[in-house]
């Protein structure tokens, strides 16, 4: 069977990964990025800084203009999108490893808390106090369309939960393999899924599956 060939116009566009926002706190999003992330077998979301803007967009940090004018500017620098990148999986990967000892009562890394606390200083700058319709917000001074300004909320954000109440609340899936994490909100403390859709339902399944197979092993015994 010959295949024909789709002229590039008219060929039908890729659409984007649909990141899962369950964690509850930006910061527990991001460091979801990766899914079975405590397994033998991780699969990375984050191949591209288009991924990056990506999963920012959906995470409602980024308006659509924004995330135009940003990947614009990682077409134009290309090498410093990849450096962004890489510093964004770096980042992550600190947040993740910090919140999963936390979620088992470990303290984090002092490693990852001196690249948490860099990254702290270096976008202190660029946040300031707002007075507008009669109350204080927080604010984002941003003159240029740096690459890494999707990174500075997720900084701010874990900075947040580690002196937070809500820091008591972090939990990592039951599933062994998924690792993700997320602020238990329950009223008994008692939430064990990152998501019921997913690791609940498959959890229950294989739970199904045992009973059923028990009951045929004592049938036919």
């Amino acid at each position: 069977m010959v295949m024909k060939e789709v002229p590039v116009g008219q060929q039908k566009p890729v659409e984007p990964y649909v990141f899962e926002l369950t964690g509850g706190r930006l910061c527990l999003d991001f460091a979801n990025t990766v899914s079975n992330h405590a397994g033998p077998n991780p699969r990375e979301h984050l191949h591209s800084y288009a991924d990056l803007v990506s999963w920012a967009r959906q995470a409602h940090i980024l308006t659509d203009q924004e995330a135009q004018c940003l990947l614009g500017e990682a077409v134009r620098h290309p090498q410093n999108a990849q450096a962004v990148l890489a510093y964004a999986i770096d980042l992550r990967e600190a947040i993740y490893r910090s919140f999963s000892r936390i979620a088992t009562g470990q303290p984090p890394l002092s490693g990852d808390l001196d690249l948490l606390n860099a990254a702290l200083s270096a976008v202190l700058p660029y946040l300031r106090v707002r007075f507008a319709e009669g109350r204080f917000t927080w604010e984002w001074v941003d003159n240029q369309p740096a690459l890494e300004r999707i990174l500075w909320p997720v900084v701010r954000d874990a900075a947040e939960l580690l002196t937070s109440e809500d820091l008591s609340r972090v939990r990592e899936c039951a599933d062994p393999a998924c690792g993700w994490l997320f602020i238990d909100r329950s009223k008994n403390h008692s939430r064990r899924w990152c998501d019921m859709r997913t690791c609940g339902n498959q959890a229950k399944a294989r739970r199904h599956y045992e009973k059923i197979r028990k009951q045929k092993l004592l049938r036919c015994s």
